[in-house]
């Protein structure tokens, strides 16, 4: 199992937009830049970050993007769920069903009926994930980069998107 970079990317952008004031927008321009990735690969994200309601796209010369909501309000899972899309990681294939027992269908020990032991184990476990992603906002990732990163980073971070709309 592996989340695309673009996960990653998608996380790391979305926080820089916490700070912005509410009017303001950041282009795509100035977000790949910074990050240090395509401009068109992170169009494509934002595109799906936009889709699913987390930013919303301003368009002209001085458009760009904002967060569409509180950042308490956008969880990873949020983001995951844009980017990645919503199939289940484990995809059974019922081969339990292919069994020698259950070849021959008038055999009493083939059980087509129940479920699958493996399948739903792995649902347990994927959502168990999905519920630690669920519980992890913008806002705890802001909080933790404040916690982490020295001031300075952050200072320079914010002025880097607060100076580039004066360009």
């Amino acid at each position: 199992m592996q989340y695309g970079i673009g996960v990653e990317y998608g996380l790391h952008c979305l926080v820089y937009l916490i700070d912005i004031p509410p009017d303001d927008t950041v282009g795509i321009k100035e977000l790949s830049a910074f990050q240090g990735v395509s401009e068109t690969y992170l169009s494509k994200i934002f595109g799906k970050l936009a889709k699913a309601g987390i930013v919303s796209s301003v368009p002209g010369v001085k458009g760009g993007y904002r967060l569409a909501k509180p950042p308490a309000d956008i969880s990873f899972w949020d983001v995951v769920e844009a980017i990645e899309g919503t199939t289940p990681i484990f995809q059974c294939k019922n081969i339990k069903n292919n069994s020698y027992l259950c070849r021959d269908e008038e055999y009493l020990a083939c059980t087509k009926a129940s479920p699958c032991i493996i399948n739903l184990t792995m649902l347990e476990a994927e959502e168990s994930m999905r519920n630690v992603l669920r519980n992890k906002s913008l806002t705890w990732l802001n909080e933790e980069l404040d916690r982490v990163l020295t001031p300075q980073s952050r200072k320079e971070t914010r002025e880097y998107f607060a100076n580039s709309k004066n360009v």
